[in-house]
């Protein structure tokens, strides 16, 4: 068996170390998925009874928009495994208008803050738009 350099050793081990955290986030990522995926059944029951209570509107709809934040997020894992182990951005900012968007409906009572929040999410969509248009010139 021939000796190993010292480069090729410190090569062999950061492969290793870099094998071993990407398992660990697949693992860590695996298990959030089945508990977002138990959260996302749970919050569509949860809708179920509003609905079927006739409970107030803004109630039903904090819970539609809680239930496309769990949807995000599942659709998010899956992009992750399904692009090699990437996230893409949209996703992020698909995920942070839809919270911006819920916590508007929530908390509505200050002025300035729903400005802000509306503004937050106008740079979201800026954000959103410039990433789109990136991959347009490119293709």
């Amino acid at each position: 068996m021939p000796k190993l350099t010292l480069e090729e050793k410190h090569s062999r081990f950061g492969k290793f170390v870099s094998e071993f955290f990407q398992w660990t986030l697949n693992i860590s990522l695996l298990v959030a998925g089945l508990l977002l995926s138990y959260s996302l059944f749970s919050e569509a029951y949860s809708l179920y009874e509003l609905l079927a209570n006739h409970s107030e509107k803004f109630q039903i709809v904090e819970k539609i928009v809680i239930f496309f934040l769990y949807f995000e997020f599942l659709a998010l894992i899956v992009q992750y495994f399904k692009y090699n182990y990437h996230f893409p951005l949209r996703y992020f900012l698909y995920i942070g208008i839809t919270a911006m968007v819920r916590l508007i409906i929530v908390d509505h009572s200050n002025a300035m803050h729903t400005l802000l929040f509306a503004l937050s999410i106008l740079v979201m969509i800026i954000a959103l738009y410039l990433v789109h248009s990136d991959r347009l010139r490119k293709s």
